[in-house]
C-alpha cells in the first residue's frame, strides 16, 4: 500500500479542519472542525500502522483512545455550547467573548452610598447626619 494516498487525504482533512476552526463563527461548527482534525490524525495513525506492519498495532490502539477522547470532548463541548446558548441566546463566538460577569462596584463607592449606622452622628432633631463625599 502506498503511504502517499492516506497521508495526502489526512493532510487535506486536517487543513479543512484548521480552516473551519479559524474561519467559523458558530461554536458547533468549530467543534465539528475539531472532530475533523482528530479524524485526520486517526487516519494517519492507522495508515502508518499498516505501512510499518506493526505487530502490536499500536497505531490502531492509539486511534481507539483518540476516538474515546473525541467522543468525550464532543459531549462536554456540546453541553457547554447548549448551556451558553440558553444563557446568552446565541452560539456566535464573536458575541460570546464578553462572558465574564460585570464586577461589583468598588468598596469606596458602596461605603459612600450608604449612610453610617451608628447613632453618634444624630442631629438634635433626631435625624442622622448625611455623609459628605
Amino acid at each position: 500500500m502506498h503511504l502517499v494516498y492516506p497521508a495526502v487525504l489526512a493532510a487535506l482533512l486536517f487543513a479543512i479542519g484548521v480552516y473551519g476552526v479559524l474561519a467559523r463563527r458558530n461554536a458547533i461548527l468549530v467543534l465539528i472542525s475539531v472532530e475533523l482534525m482528530l479524524n485526520a490524525v486517526n487516519l494517519n495513525l492507522v495508515a502508518f500502522d499498516v505501512w510499518l506492519r506493526d505487530t502490536l498495532h499500536a497505531g490502531q490502539a492509539l486511534t481507539l483512545f483518540t476516538i474515546a477522547i473525541a467522543a468525550a470532548e464532543i459531549g462536554i463541548g456540546l453541553a457547554i455550547v447548549l448551556a451558553v446558548h440558553r444563557d446568552k441566546g446565541t452560539a456566535d463566538i464573536d458575541r460570546l467573548r464578553d462572558t465574564a460577569e460585570h464586577p461589583s462596584p468598588p468598596d469606596d463607592e458602596a461605603a459612600a452610598a450608604t449612610p453610617p449606622d451608628d447613632d453618634n452622628d444624630a442631629t438634635p432633631t433626631g435625624e442622622k447626619a448625611e455623609a459628605t463625599a
